[in-house]
């Protein structure tokens, strides 16, 4: 991790980067690595409140987005905006993520694994799948969007994959110093995890305990480490 110096992460939702490897971004915030968090989605259809309008909640899950962004230190969020629920495993989609790799030149991607094998969210398997495709071979094939190439953006070989939410975790990151941190983010997504709650936070720290005790410290997240280009 210390070779890095460039990170981009790509999360589906607003609050999954957060949930997912929160404790993780903070950490490489505070190394002074270049963090861009990428959200594909704005989120629109996630509420209960029947009486909440979509365009209102897309526009209330951005605001939270930006808020937490302040908390974990993130250099820049790039929204997206793709219809929560309509992530398309398709070419506009690819393209947009292709340019990001290109224009950013990272030397790390976090994002989304798959999920489970039978019941999953999509648009986290769409993100999952088209983000592995960009890395590999779009951004590194001068010929895939050459419109890039007019518009000056080279190709990039990105060294390496972090998933999060991984089914096959090889990869232990200690968090221990920015646990709180973590969720200090989290609890800007006031729509999404509501009120702050003793028990949710006692959870999480069993799970992060749980996951520490593999490299033996107190609080750690997994991740599946994907190296392509060392």
């Amino acid at each position: 991790m210390n070779e890095t110096q460039r990170v981009l992460v790509v999360t589906p939702h607003p609050d999954d980067a957060e949930s997912g490897c929160g404790g993780t971004i903070a950490k490489l915030c505070r190394q002074g690595k270049e963090v861009v968090l990428v959200v594909c989605t704005n989120g629109d259809k996630g509420s209960n409140d029947r009486e909440m309008k979509p365009e209102r909640l897309a526009a209330i899950r951005e605001e939270e987005q930006l808020e937490s962004a302040k908390v974990l230190g993130l250099e820049d969020v790039v929204f997206l905006r793709y219809p929560d629920q309509g992530l398309e495993e398709g070419d506009e989609f690819r393209e947009d993520i292709v340019r990001l790799i290109r224009e950013r030149r990272p030397d790390l991607v976090i994002t989304i694994d798959s999920g489970s094998r039978y019941i999953r969210h999509r648009d986290h398997y769409n993100c999952f799948r088209v983000v592995l495709d960009a890395v590999f071979p779009y951004a590194r094939d001068h010929m895939a969007y050459p419109q890039h190439l007019e518009a000056g953006l080279e190709p990039h070989n990105v060294p390496e994959v972090w998933l999060f939410r991984p089914s096959e975790p090889d990869l232990f990151i200690d968090i221990t110093d920015t646990f709180d941190v973590k969720y200090e983010a989290l609890y800007k997504h006031a729509s999404q995890v509501g009120e702050r709650s003793w028990e949710r936070e006692e959870r999480a720290r069993n799970r992060a305990s749980e996951v520490g005790k593999k490299i033996g410290v107190q609080f750690a997240e997994q991740f599946r480490r994907i190296e392509l280009f060392r």
